[in-house]
């Protein structure tokens, strides 16, 4: 009674477990603009909060049932366990990488700054401090990049491991045939409901 669409977990984890891409911000050129305040209204006494609906009871004759694998993994302890481990490295890359930005920005502030005041072999060995700090960079993001993606990938395994033996004991409790994800596809699927033997034999009786 076991068989279980690993990609489809693995496509919605991916969403909700998601690496960023590390990219070089644009500068801003112009400061915002002042917002103008709004036009002043009477206060008004804020809506009182809805109470939560209650959760609606499972159907008891029901053979098929759903997942939402992205709420889950952005709901469960295991979830944001995992996110919060992603989003440590991350956060310790792009620190990393300002660095290495603030030092080359440093230096081309020498570089043009210095204009007639520096001799012609300070200035070409600063050229090539600022090239080389440049190539850096770029190496930085790269590796930055692949290393996050490769925690990504290592969370969305053991974050699978723990889902799907759930996801089967729930099939198996609840006397499910089928258990779709809220994305697309399906997570289990009763092997009984398969019907490829049974259109084989009547082909081939045809034929």
């Amino acid at each position: 009674m076991r068989v279980v669409k690993l990609s489809i977990v693995a496509g919605a984890l991916t969403l909700a477990l998601s690496a960023p891409v590390f990219a070089q911000a644009a500068p801003q050129t112009q400061p915002p603009k002042p917002q103008t305040p709004p036009a002043t209204t009477p206060a008004t006494q804020p809506a009182a909060p809805k109470p939560p609906s209650p959760p609606v009871p499972f159907p008891q004759d029901a053979k098929y049932a759903f997942v939402d694998v992205q709420a889950i993994a952005s709901n469960s302890a295991a979830g944001k366990e995992a996110s919060k481990r992603l989003q440590a490295l991350t956060e310790k890359k792009q620190t990393e990488i300002a660095e290495k930005n603030k030092q080359l920005q440093a230096l081309t502030t020498k570089r043009d700054t210095s204009v007639g005041v520096m001799n012609e072999a300070a200035r070409t060995q600063l050229e090539k401090d600022i090239d080389r700090l440049q190539r850096d960079i770029q190496f930085a993001n790269s590796n930055a990049q692949a290393e996050v993606n490769d925690l990504q990938t290592e969370l969305q395994n053991e974050f699978q491991k723990k889902l799907i033996p759930i996801i089967e004991e729930l099939a198996k409790e609840k006397g499910l045939y089928m258990i779709f994800t809220a994305e697309s596809g399906f997570a289990y699927v009763h092997p009984g409901l398969n019907l490829s033997e049974e259109v084989i034999k009547r082909l081939d009786v045809k034929k």
